[in-house]
């Protein structure tokens, strides 16, 4: 096997999936973590949900103000 061929990310993966498989772990128990953001807002000021990671920019939310104590935790 060339050097670089079976390494990285992929090969990780993949590795951990055989694992699995071998421990007897279903496909459907797994779930896909997302990254999610919480803060606070001017309309609700405790701590809620304001949206997933990849599709609310947490940065811009507190820089404009409009959003603030910003934690963006891992969520399945």
């Amino acid at each position: 096997m060339a050097k670089g061929y079976a390494e990285g990310p992929a090969a990780e993966e993949a590795e951990r999936r055989r694992e699995e498989l071998a421990e007897g772990v279903a496909v459907e128990a797994r779930q896909e973590a997302r990254l999610a953001v919480y803060g606070a807002t001017p309309d609700d000021p405790e701590r809620h949900f304001l949206g997933w990671a990849d599709e609310v920019d947490a940065d811009e939310l507190f820089a404009r103000g409009a959003a603030w104590g910003i934690q963006v935790v891992r969520r399945t």
